[in-house]
C-alpha cells in the first residue's frame, strides 16, 4: 500500500520485476506469494462465471470475497437494441474497470478503445480449472517454458485469468484432460520432471 516514503509491502513472498515495454524506465513490481484468495485489481483480466441476470447488469463470480457487476453495454458493439446473449452459467473473460475495497468490483469486456481485444463470452466446450495465483503469473510470463512445452504435445486453446482460473480446450476431450492434468501438476513438478512426463506422453 502507499505510504509517505513510497510503497509498503503488506504480505510475504518474492519481489518480482518486469521491464517496461521498449526498454523504457520503470516497469512493474509485484510480490509473488502463495496467496489463495484472489483480490480484484483494476486492469486485471480474469475468468468469471455469470451467476445472476438482474435487469441491465450481470453478477459474476470472480473468486473474490464478493461478486463483480458487468453491464450488458460493456461488450463490443452492444446497444440497448443489440444486447449480448449472456446466460447464467456462462464463462466470461474480462477486465476490472473498478476494483477497490470501498466499491463493488466492476468488470468490462472491452478495452479503452471499445474493442473486445480477446475478451467476452468463452466457448461452451472446454474445461475450467483453478490453480494458485503464483502458477498463473508463471504461465503469463513472456516465453513461458510450460506453455512452449505443452504446445509441442497437442494444439490447444488456453485462457488464463489472473484470478487463478484457466480454461483449456484441445481437439478431443482426452487431449484436453491431459493438458489439464499437466497444468495442475506443474505446481509441484520441476522443469526436468515436466519434460520427462511430456516425453512419455509424446512417445519419445
Amino acid at each position: 500500500r502507499r505510504c509517505a516514503a513510497g510503497l509498503l509491502v503488506t504480505k510475504c513472498g518474492l519481489l518480482r520485476h518486469r521491464q517496461a515495454r521498449g526498454g523504457a524506465a520503470g516497469g512493474a513490481y509485484w510480490v509473488d506469494s502463495q496467496q489463495k484468495r484472489y483480490v480484484p485489481v483494476k486492469g486485471d483480466r480474469v475468468i468469471g462465471i455469470v451467476t445472476v441476470k438482474a435487469g441491465d447488469v450481470f453478477k459474476v463470480d470472480v473468486g473474490g470475497s464478493e461478486q463483480a457487476s458487468l453491464s450488458y453495454l460493456a461488450f463490443e458493439g452492444a446497444t440497448k437494441r443489440n444486447r449480448p446473449n449472456v446466460q447464467v452459467g456462462d464463462l466470461i473473460y474480462g477486465q476490472f474497470l473498478v476494483a477497490n475495497k470501498d466499491m463493488e468490483p466492476e468488470m468490462v469486456c472491452i478495452d479503452s478503445n471499445g474493442r473486445s481485444n480477446g475478451m467476452g463470452i468463452i466457448g461452451q466446450d472446454g474445461f475450467l480449472i483453478k490453480v494458485s495465483l503464483g502458477l498463473i503469473r508463471k504461465l503469463l510470463a513472456p516465453k513461458c517454458e510450460i506453455i512452449q512445452d505443452l504446445s509441442q504435445l497437442y494444439p490447444f486453446e488456453l485462457v488464463l485469468g489472473m484470478n487463478g482460473r484457466i480454461w483449456v480446450k484441445a481437439k478431443t476431450v482426452q487431449q484436453t484432460l491431459i493438458i489439464v492434468n499437466i497444468l495442475e501438476a506443474c505446481e509441484y513438478m520441476t522443469a526436468e520432471q515436466r519434460k520427462q512426463a511430456l516425453a512419455k506422453l509424446s512417445g519419445n
